[in-house]
C-alpha cells in the first residue's frame, strides 16, 4: 500500500540525507536538505492518503511514530556532531531525544499490557516543529554566512523542546494512571478508569 511505503521511505531516506551531508559542499548539503523536507513531507501525505483509501493498517499505526523518531533522532545527532547544534543548544537536542526514548519505552510496556497510547494533535505538531527546526539548521549548513537561518532553527529547536517537554508529561501522566493500577492488567483494550482519561485525552488534543 502506498502508505505504508510512504512511512517506510522516511526510514530508507536516513542513510541517504547522512551521506549527502558529510560530503560537505554546497550541493551536497542541498541534496540533504531536500531529501530530509521530502521525507517530512511524506509524514503528512502518508496519513492523508490512509485515510482517504480507507487504508489504515496496524502496521502504519505503528511505523508512522517510529520514522519520525528515526528521522528526527539521527538527523539531531548529526547536526550535534557537526557542531550545528553546540553549545547550551544541545541540551535542546538531547532533551528530544531522552523524551523520544522514554514515550518509545511507555509504549512498549503499554503494549505489553495490551494498552493503547493515543496520539494527539499536540504530538503532531511537536513533529511539525522539530522538522521545521530540522530543516532550517540543514539549509543554514548551505549557507554558513547567513546567520538568520540558524537562528530561526535554533528558535524552532527550543520550542520544539516545550512542546516536546508537554505532550511528554501528558504520555507520562497517562502511562502512571494504568501503572498505578495493577488489577487491571489484562482488560480488553482499556480499562473503565483508564478509557475515560483516554477519551479525556483524545478531546484535549
Amino acid at each position: 500500500m502506498l502508505p505504508n511505503l510512504l512511512t517506510l521511505s522516511r526510514i530508507f531516506s536516513i542513510p541517504f540525507i547522512i551521506a549527502c551531508f558529510y560530503m560537505e559542499d554546497f550541493w551536497s548539503h542541498m541534496l540533504a536538505a531536500v531529501f530530509f523536507i521530502i521525507a517530512c513531507l511524506t509524514d503528512f501525505f502518508d496519513g492523508y492518503f490512509a485515510r482517504r483509501w480507507k487504508q489504515v493498517s496496524a502496521f502504519g499505526r505503528f511505523m508512522d511514530p517510529v520514522a519520525d523518531k528515526l528521522l528526527i533522532s539521527t538527523t539531531l545527532l548529526m547536526l550535534s556532531g557537526s557542531q550545528i547544534i553546540s553549545g547550551i543548544h544541545l541540551l535542546a537536542a538531547a532533551i528530544i531525544l531522552a523524551r523520544e526514548i522514554i514515550v518509545s519505552g511507555l509504549r512498549e510496556f503499554m503494549s505489553q499490557m495490551q494498552m493503547i497510547i493515543p496520539v494527539t494533535k499536540y504530538a503532531k505538531w511537536k513533529t511539525g516543529m522539530q522538522m521545521a527546526a530540522v530543516s532550517c539548521l540543514l539549509c543554514s549548513a548551505m549557507f554558513p554566512d547567513i546567520a538568520s537561518l540558524k537562528n530561526a532553527g535554533t528558535v524552532l529547536l527550543w520550542c520544539a523542546v516545550v512542546m516536546t517537554i508537554f505532550t511528554g508529561v501528558r504520555y507520562l501522566r497517562f502511562g502512571i494512571v494504568k501503572i498505578s493500577d495493577e488489577k487491571t492488567v489484562t482488560p480488553p483494550i482499556f480499562g473503565a478508569d483508564v478509557s475515560e482519561h483516554a477519551d479525556k485525552l483524545r478531546r484535549e488534543g
